[in-house]
């Protein structure tokens, strides 16, 4: 009996050992787990407000080249406009690996974006210095307007070549602005929220030979700062596809470029920040704009 009972408690201990065995290890597996999402956590943390820091850094770069511009450089004021969007959906993003690679690959091509960008620019203003060793300050001026016309009609040219090829509308030099108007009718840009008594939307129906000629119709959205669109705020059903436009552009196609402006009204008063412009040929986005009333 004695020998029956020390081999039961010699069991017991066995089995106690094995279980106490298992609860440290298994505290020390959950430890080193908790351990390592803490880590991994502070490191995605790290890594979002080095992005966060390296585009902030990029945007700075944009303001003084856009600064240093006599002349707005759309391009310039765009690329910033991209970065800031980055920047503000980055705020709010999860701290995840596969989110912060997005954010990353995104980081990377607006990087090269902005070196192809500001070398440009850099060579721009050189060749306006060595442009101005030759002329006065009026001649300086209108080489510049010169430039930039010429610079405009070449891309539109370019631009209306590739499009050829599709067989649909296609629009160019897409841009939106603030007006003061005149019991005259003369208009007057301005980029004044508080002065601005319409938004004018001006482009430039491509020419397409594949198109044929007649009446057409594209779809103007206009979005305020805090995303209302301005305007008739109508809907129109394509397929599956529903669109809120701010006023229908109707116009005559005859197989030629053709220039278009349209006026949108505030919903009430135009609010200061930016203002995204849409183009819309039924369902499909054709071109889009950003600008800015202070």
């Amino acid at each position: 009996m004695e020998d029956t009972n020390k081999g039961a408690s010699t069991g017991l201990k066995i089995v106690i050992g094995i279980l106490l065995a298992l609860f440290l290890g298994t505290a020390f597996y959950t430890s080193k787990l908790y351990s390592d999402k803490k880590e991994t956590e502070a490191t995605l943390v790290k890594e979002k407000q080095e992005v966060m820091n390296e585009l902030s850094e990029m945007a700075a770069q944009y303001d003084q080249a856009i600064s240093e511009n006599e002349v707005t450089n759309e391009e310039l004021v765009a690329a910033r406009g991209r970065i800031q969007n980055l920047m503000d959906s980055l705020k709010i993003s999860q701290n995840s690996v596969n989110s912060l690679w997005r954010y990353k690959e995104k980081f990377h091509s607006l990087q090269v974006e902005m070196d192809k960008l500001l070398a440009e620019n850099e060579q721009l203003k050189v060749d306006n210095e060595l442009l101005a060793t030759s002329l006065d300050s009026t001649k300086v001026q209108l080489a510049e307007r010169t430039m930039f016309t010429d610079s405009l009609l070449v891309q539109n040219t370019e631009l209306s070549e590739v499009m050829e090829n599709a067989a649909v509308l296609q629009t160019v030099g897409l841009k939106g602005f603030g007006v003061i108007e005149r019991s005259s009718g003369k208009l007057i840009p301005t980029e004044r929220a508080g002065r601005s008594d319409k938004i004018r939307v001006c482009f430039t129906v491509a020419k397409n030979a594949l198109v044929g000629p007649g009446n057409k119709e594209l779809y103007v959205q206009v979005l305020d700062p805090k995303q209302n669109i301005l305007g008739a705020n109508e809907q129109i059903q394509f397929d599956e596809t529903t669109i809120n436009y701010s006023v229908v552009s109707k116009f005559n196609y005859e197989n030629r470029s053709l220039n278009i402006c349209e006026f949108v009204s505030p919903n009430d008063e135009f609010e200061k920040g930016r203002y995204v412009v849409n183009v819309f040929n039924e369902k499909e986005l054709i071109s889009t704009t950003e600008f800015t009333l202070r």
